[in-house]
């Protein structure tokens, strides 16, 4: 008994927990954990708070608060606009993506890099081959601009028949024409 005795008295004697206080070393104790937390989120929101109820917010602060809310409305509404004019004039929005396409891939690149991070995302930009793009959209040229020809000449004509523009030869166009 006096063995037993003498290791519950180590592990568990004189008031305190011995395995307890072991244990917090190599773990967290969660209700302290839970009380930091707490502390924080109130110091943090008391922070936020203090910068909301400023009285000194003059005619400057609220118009830039302001235009940092319009990007998100603005593009989810622009991309509306785009399906609404792609349906009210087909031959007007054709001839602007005739002009898109024509926009370098390492400009596209930098938009999108612009984007994902006014909007916080992470960005990883991969190295793209400047001269390779930049050939690639000059050979594109010719079509674009026999398709924007083509463009005018269908908004010149008062029935415009149902056709379709493409920029390069298109295999099952040409099956299907053979086989009529």
């Amino acid at each position: 008994m006096g063995l037993i005795g003498g290791i519950m008295t180590v592990l568990f004697g004189n008031g305190t927990n011995v395995l307890r206080d072991t244990a917090q070393v190599f773990r967290e104790n969660a209700e302290a954990g839970a009380a930091r937390e707490l502390d924080l989120q109130k110091t943090v929101l008391a922070q936020f708070g203090a910068e909301m109820a400023r009285p000194d917010h003059g005619l400057f602060d609220r118009i830039v608060d302001g235009m940092n809310r319009l990007p998100r409305p603005l593009l989810a509404l622009g991309t509306l606009g785009l399906f609404v004019s792609a349906m009210v004039s087909p031959i007007w929005f054709s001839a602007r993506m005739q002009g898109i396409a024509l926009v370098p891939e390492p400009l596209w690149w930098l938009l999108g890099a612009i984007i994902s991070f006014y909007f916080g995302a992470r960005h990883q930009a991969k190295g793209q081959e400047f001269q390779r793009s930049i050939a690639q959209t000059m050979a594109r040229v010719p079509a674009v601009a026999d398709n924007l020809r083509s463009l005018r000449a269908l908004a010149d004509q008062d029935d415009a028949p149902d056709t379709v523009i493409q920029s390069g030869p298109n295999a099952a166009l040409n099956d299907w024409k053979a086989g009529r």
